[in-house]
């Protein structure tokens, strides 16, 4: 397997280091291999990196080039072992470093494989790596010594073949940016782009301020619960923190997730409990135990944990640490920061429809998000009964669910908006009263039950229902449930505000 996985990442073909390639390429399971019936890859991956932990700790713990295959991931990184005994460079930094000489020790030859023709005297001059200085390593480590030559010899003779930098690590560290305190913040985690404007025209940031981990990626894919899929598809993850400074005041944070990794189609498989672990803000623990699968309800899907009363430290920075709580590295895929009041989170306005809108009172309405299933459809007939005829001329309809993230502990009054533009004798679905009937619920609780707008209020005319002093779920999350009974469920728009929002 190391040898295997090392030589598609060397080759450039890292991409293709996926859990079925493994299986079929290198362990010589057949073309219908099933993962989720056959475990070997995952077996064999904790036992390489528990091998090679051990041999670094042991026979190799004097080798300047090391080699790791991060938890998450099967695609290795050859790092520069660092005075402290951490990873402090790439392989192609290494190269660089005159420090790393030494020569290569000799291998009989009858111990090599063809992958090991590559002379140890076509290195460049400069690169040499340090040789072993005790007996014969012990059969326990002999095969993972070999591998290791046999690999950083390849490496630098493809390296010098085409007189340039190989596949950049993913342990390369951005440009630290400079410290100036800021009201707000949005930064895309582990992600190199400059800069990224959302599909509510938030611009959000490349990956700063933070300090350990690794950036890691996937190629773009669907991601259910967002509309912008580039958020989730980057994240920085290991124990990590971020330091970020800020002005004095009152902040909102918003945490992004979304689990690409493990669980159901990911490349590491398992599912609930697979990766569960910490986050704190200035020392102070906001998540203990915090398991992205079980708190999305699946993978690859958009979680947002939302929490009010967030400042600066006494340094002007807020900390933010991701540590390991039970099993595997932490991770984050999205760090937002805005101001806000002490005790509430900012209004949370939606409306159904694909682009925001600004109304009379000069509160934003953001284009529809955190919902699952239904339509849209836009129409623009005149609204009776309404200041803002905007608010009710878009729809989403259907079966449908809209999952809110909120702060935990507070109360929120929400305002669902309603008006039939289609049901009645001059619309276009025709009929009356009793056509178009549906549920609400809210986190499993009926709010309006065989609910009919046109019954109360009739056609084209504005109907507001408020509920107030709702209390999230469990997740931090606000659920309402538009169920049909007869034709499709319906609403305009959704407005939820902090009680404590003045």
């Amino acid at each position: 397997m190391l040898k295997y996985i090392c030589e598609q990442h060397l080759s450039g073909q890292e991409r293709d280091i996926k859990e079925y390639n493994i299986a079929v390429e290198a362990f010589g399971r057949p073309p219908d291999f099933d993962q989720a019936r056959d475990s070997i890859v995952r077996v064999e991956a904790h036992r390489l990196r528990k091998r090679l932990q051990e041999y670094y700790r042991g026979e190799g713990a004097d080798h300047q080039i090391q080699i790791v295959v991060p938890s998450g991931t099967y695609i290795p990184q050859f790092v520069r072992r660092s005075e402290a005994g951490q990873p402090a460079a790439t392989l192609e930094e290494a190269a660089a470093i005159p420090e790393a000489a030494a020569t290569v020790s000799e291998v009989p030859s009858n111990q090599l494989g063809p992958e090991s023709a590559t002379p140890a005297t076509q290195l460049p001059p400069s690169v040499r790596v340090q040789p072993e200085r005790g007996s014969r390593l012990s059969g326990r480590y002999a095969f993972a010594g070999l591998v290791l030559v046999i690999l950083i010899t390849s490496f630098f003779w493809v390296w010098t073949a085409r007189q340039k930098p190989a596949l950049v690590s993913q342990a390369a560290k951005a440009p630290i940016p400079a410290l100036s305190p800021q009201e707000e913040v949005r930064i895309l985690a582990g992600s190199m782009t400059a800069q990224l404007v959302d599909h509510y025209g938030n611009t959000w940031s490349g990956d700063r301020y933070y300090d350990g981990g690794m950036e890691r990626s996937v190629a773009r894919r669907h991601i259910a619960g967002t509309l912008d899929p580039d958020i989730f598809c980057h994240w920085r993850q290991g124990n990590f923190s971020y330091n970020i400074p800020l002005k004095k005041g009152t902040y909102e944070l918003r945490l992004y997730f979304a689990e690409m990794v493990f669980g159901e189609d990911n490349v590491a498989g398992g599912g609930e409990s697979a990766r569960v672990f910490r986050v704190l803000a200035n020392n102070k623990e906001l998540i203990r135990f915090f398991d992205v699968i079980s708190d999305a309800s699946g993978s690859n899907t958009a979680d947002i944990k939302v929490f009010k009363d967030i400042g600066p430290a006494d340094d002007g920075m807020l900390h933010l640490q991701f540590t390991q709580a039970v099993n595997e590295v932490p991770f984050v895929n999205g760090i937002e920061i805005v101001p806000s009041q002490p005790g509430a989170i900012r209004p949370i306005r939606i409306l159904a429809r694909d682009s925001a809108f600004t109304d009379q009172k000069n509160r934003l309405w953001s284009a529809d998000r955190y919902f699952h299933g239904g339509m849209l459809v836009q129409r623009h007939d005149p609204v009776a009964n309404a200041d803002e005829e905007a608010l009710y001329q878009d729809e989403r309809f259907g079966n449908f669910a809209y999952a809110i993230p909120v702060a935990l502990g507070g109360r929120y009054d929400v305002t669902l908006k309603f008006c039939e533009n289609w049901i009645g004798p001059d619309r276009p679905g025709g009929g009356g009263a009793g056509n178009r009937v549906f549920d609400v619920s809210f986190n499993g609780r009926l709010l309006l039950a065989d609910f009919d707008v046109w019954k109360q209020v009739g056609s084209l005319r504005a109907l507001d229902k408020t509920f107030k002093g709702l209390e999230p779920n469990a997740q931090g999350k606000l659920v309402f449930t538009f169920t049909p009974i007869r034709d499709y469920a319906m609403v305009n728009a959704i407005e939820v505000v902090d009680e404590a929002w003045k």
